[in-house]
């Protein structure tokens, strides 16, 4: 029985605190990871595994010269003319080795059979759905993608605020029942969410000030729990998720007015790391 091809690729960067990271992999079979390389210059490549033949040698080394640069890519792959590949393999490996991989950082693409997984993170939601997009119209229907792409943390708040772009979560009065309103506010939060990956996301619930304080406490916990259990259900990972209600205690604007006190009840995104 033949082996398949395998090829990884891992790149470093000085621009980040941690170094970015790609990957390109094609097997069935778990091969020897290749560390990070970094130089004073910026970006270095280090591209390893075994492909069938000194033709897709070098057109893998070309196609990362032409995106990283000559003098930035090491080469460690082996030429293993036992190995066996899927049809036009090379072809669609070098359609993946563009210059719009250097948007992503810390990650790593991998290809398995007509099967690719990528990771990593990129600056927002936008280039994260680009990026995929791209890829999976370069290549023909056999292959399938997950897309495990992620926003960071600061740039997925902004992503959540802007999906909320200041509307309020509206529910029932006096209930934690969600209006149509605010459930159509939280369907523009869900995508965003789903492009996180793991990272947490806490929930805080607000009233203002009106009322008896304990019934606002377990209103606004209420609140904060069916805004849960709505994303819950739109597909996001509960484990992802914290629900708390504060009630009154901790208002943004002054409870002497209608309006503060509209501002005062509330559901707050906070988007923490993994």
């Amino acid at each position: 029985m033949k082996k398949t091809a395998l090829l990884r690729v891992k790149s470093g960067s000085l621009a980040v605190v941690v170094a970015a990271a790609l990957g390109i992999a094609h097997a069935q079979q778990t091969g020897a990871q290749i560390q990070n390389a970094q130089t004073g210059a910026g970006s270095q490549v280090v591209v390893g595994g075994q492909v069938p033949d000194e033709a897709t040698r070098v057109s893998v080394l070309n196609a990362l010269a032409k995106v990283y640069g000559v003098s930035n890519v090491v080469d460690r792959i082996e030429v293993v003319g036992s190995i066996a590949t899927p049809p036009n393999w090379a072809v669609n490996v070098g359609k993946l080795l563009t210059p719009d991989l250097q948007q992503i950082h810390k990650g790593q693409l991998q290809v398995s059979g007509t099967q690719l997984v990528v990771n990593g993170e990129v600056a927002n939601e936008a280039v994260r759905q680009k990026l995929l997009s791209d890829m999976a119209t370069s290549l023909n229907p056999t292959y399938t993608i997950r897309n495990n792409l992620q926003v960071p943390a600061a740039g997925s708040q902004q992503q959540v605020d802007q999906a909320i772009a200041n509307r309020t979560i509206e529910f029932e009065t006096g209930s934690a029942m969600l209006t149509v309103q605010g459930r159509q506010v939280l369907d523009a939060v869900v995508p965003v969410l789903a492009g996180m990956g793991d990272r947490k996301l806490s929930l805080v619930g607000h009233t203002d000030n009106s009322g008896d304080r304990r019934l606002n406490l377990t209103l606004s916990q209420a609140r904060a729990d069916a805004v849960k259990g709505y994303l819950v259900g739109k597909g996001i990972d509960p484990n992802r998720i914290s629900a708390t209600g504060v009630g009154p205690d901790q208002p943004v604007a002054s409870n002497d007015s209608a309006d503060g006190r509209a501002k005062n009840r509330r559901i707050d995104f906070r988007v923490g790391d993994r």
